[in-house]
């Protein structure tokens, strides 16, 4: 299936809204983050690492519902820690379709078949399944044996109900060209699932291990090697040709932090999800007592080794809508 022909007219209309009316900062997205904790315990992950009291909280539903209206954005990532673990997600996905947002649940896949039945396929909703690698090699990055085995019969599962299922993976310093494009392959010709997301890791400080996140440089060389002789036109990438551009190192941005901004437990995490210089209680507050201007590469040495969808996506969306060209090609990419 492609991207539904709702989302992209509901999209293109967001965006020329905020041209017209002259709107400097507005979310794309907004990355809602129910609660901290996860059924699962990775090396890599800063999110999981709360102490107790923190990874018991969980947010109601009219908290998030209130924070999303206030925002105005289009579409929602429900992320977490894993949000199947919240007893309310569904309601709270419910409410945001009914809404017309574009929600994306976002799962490690253990608990989805489990909560499938809480759900209801919808053009305004998507699971999105963290699938990092191959078996072998996502469940050392997982540390469970057994969780990519589950992750794909839930995508299965979900596929035989009739819902959108796109999936996120995430590149260490140990992957090659190799690994990038097995699991590309095996996401897009043998799952068949709709979309696919792809992120070198980002170096939270949080984070037990700190040794397998990729820089700028490694990252640009793995992406431009997996990508080479027009692989990437293959596969369903779930980006623009621009953020692929990012990528490779074809071209260059500085990043957008408020484009997908996070919700959570905290409030409006200053400056992006991947970084938490304190919160804001309304999302108003967030833009207007940020100063933006110190973060991006070249600016905060925290930022100069990132190049996660998060900051650079939003970046590579709003060039695009700058340019027909890129606009074209955006339209065109293999979906």
């Amino acid at each position: 299936m492609s991207i539904p022909l709702r989302q992209s007219a509901a999209i293109a209309r967001y965006l020329v809204k905020q041209r017209l009316r002259r709107t400097e900062k507005f979310p794309l997205l907004v990355e809602l983050e129910p609660l901290f904790q996860c059924n699962l315990a990775c090396s890599f992950c800063g999110k999981i690492q709360y102490p107790e009291h923190i990874l018991r909280k969980r947010m109601p539903v009219e908290q998030a519902l209130e924070a999303i209206e206030e925002s105005g954005t289009p579409m929602v990532s429900i992320a977490g820690g894993e949000p199947l673990v919240h007893p309310e997600v569904h309601v709270m996905a419910r409410e945001l379709i009914k809404r017309k947002k574009f929600v994306f649940l976002c799962t490690n896949g253990i608990l989805m078949k489990k909560k499938m039945d809480l759900f209801e396929p919808s053009p305004y909703f998507a699971w999105v399944v963290h699938l990092d690698g191959m078996r072998e090699r996502h469940d050392e990055f997982v540390e469970r044996k057994g969780t990519f085995d589950k992750a794909v019969d839930a995508i299965a599962e979900a596929q035989r109900r009739g819902f959108r299922v796109n999936t996120n993976t995430t590149f260490l310093t140990t992957d090659t060209p190799k690994t990038v494009r097995d699991v590309l392959d095996f996401l897009n010709d043998e799952l068949k699932v709709d979309q696919m997301m792809l992120s070198p890791a980002y170096a939270y400080e949080k984070a037990p291990d700190q040794e397998h996140f990729p820089g700028v440089a490694q990252a640009r060389k793995l992406f431009s090697t997996a990508f080479a002789d027009g692989n990437r036109k293959r596969w369903r990438l779930n980006h623009t040709p621009l953020f692929l551009d990012f990528l490779e190192g074809k071209t260059d941005f500085q990043c957008t932090p408020w484009g997908i901004p996070s919700y959570s437990v905290f409030g409006w995490q200053r400056p992006c999800y991947l970084m938490a210089d304190g919160y804001t209680q309304t999302y108003k507050e967030l833009l207007e007592t940020t100063d933006w201007s110190k973060y991006g590469r070249g600016r905060d040495p925290r930022c100069d080794n990132c190049m996660a969808h998060c900051g650079y996506e939003p970046s590579a969306v709003l060039a695009s809508t700058r340019s027909v060209r890129e606009a074209l090609r955006a339209a065109l990419a293999p979906r």
